[in-house]
């Protein structure tokens, strides 16, 4: 089926709602659902992340479009897009332009065309209302392949991507570094967002891959670096493609911070460790090729090789310290 399939929960089958079309059939002429492609215009996709164990909702445990079935009092696609983007997210956007005519195929072999339409958006998705499905984040294109998502739906925002790409020419990046140029002598820090689950006295480690760029061979906890997104949104998407947990950013607090340099000539690093008071799902190895086992390890007896900073951030939490700075001469 198409990207753009949607909801089975509000259109039963795509017989039913060609017939609520007024349409044939067997040949429905007029778009009965409606989807959205929502971006930055930095290269960034807002995507969907659904209900999963729910059958009878299309695309059931993957990444999708926001976007639903037609409803009675919907005139057009346009009101369809707008009224389930308010209704499933909380979000109102002013400029919706018609972007392609997909077609999905039910069962007994009806296509039913489904309108889908493009917008930009540049703000943060853990600040939306989320009535349906799990949570919205921000993601780029080069990360679909990771994800779980139909092919189909990742063709569209994919072919997006493709005909819209992110500014790059040398006067759009000029002024993009003129307003982030930092105060003189400011030294950038690299953001780092780390998991802390503890479970009966143990926290989660995860075993770095031997062939990993950093770390490999050493435990550490789940952890990813920020993009252009909230430390919070980036631990609830690092959580869920590294180890498949789902997480709600209101159900997480900053327990540690570890300010830290490796080397004299490295970056400085702000290692941020978030506490989850509640999670759903078991640890699983999305990303093989990083992590090779994930394991509850005691806080007190913690496993050798451990990451420097890890073991001191685990230490810390346990002895009620939020703060610590590693590499640092005084």
């Amino acid at each position: 089926m198409s990207s753009a399939e949607q909801d089975t929960g509000k259109v039963e089958n795509v017989s039913e709602a060609a017939a609520a079309n007024g349409a044939d059939s067997t040949q429905p002429t007029e778009p009965v659902n409606a989807s959205a492609i929502i971006h930055d215009g930095q290269g960034r996709y807002l995507l969907h992340l659904r209900d999963a164990n729910k059958p009878w909702i299309w695309e059931s445990g993957c990444w999708s479009l926001l976007g639903g079935g037609r409803e009675p009092q919907d005139r057009t696609p346009l009101d369809t897009v707008r009224r389930e983007l308010r209704e499933e997210a909380g979000l109102t956007l002013p400029c919706l332009e018609p972007y392609a005519v997909e077609h999905v195929t039910g069962a007994d072999g009806t296509r039913v065309p489904i309108q889908l339409f493009s917008g930009r958006w540049n703000g943060d998705p853990t600040r939306l209302s989320l009535t349906e499905g799990v949570m919205l984040a921000w993601v780029r294109p080069e990360k679909f392949p990771y994800m779980t998502m139909l092919p189909s739906t990742r063709t569209l925002p994919e072919r997006h991507a493709a005909e819209h790409p992110a500014p790059a020419d040398e006067s759009a990046q000029a002024a993009g570094a003129k307003s982030m140029e930092a105060p003189a002598g400011t030294v950038l820090n690299v953001v780092g967002v780390h998991l802390y689950l503890e479970r009966d006295g143990q926290v989660l480690l995860g075993l770095r891959h031997h062939d990993s760029a950093y770390a490999g061979g050493s435990w550490h906890v789940l952890a990813g670096h920020c993009e252009a997104e909230a430390a919070t949104a980036c631990l609830v998407r690092e959580a869920f493609e590294e180890a498949g947990l789902v997480i709600d950013p209101a159900d997480v607090d900053l327990v540690h911070t570890v300010h830290m340099r490796d080397q004299p000539t490295s970056p400085p690093r702000i290692q941020l460790y978030f506490r989850a008071r509640h999670w759903v799902g078991t640890p699983a190895l999305r990303e093989p090729d990083k992590c090779v086992a994930w394991q509850w390890w005691s806080a007190k007896d913690l496993p050798e090789p451990i990451v420097r900073y890890t073991r001191a951030a685990i230490e810390g939490i346990q002895a009620g310290r939020v703060y610590t700075e590693l590499g640092w001469e005084r």
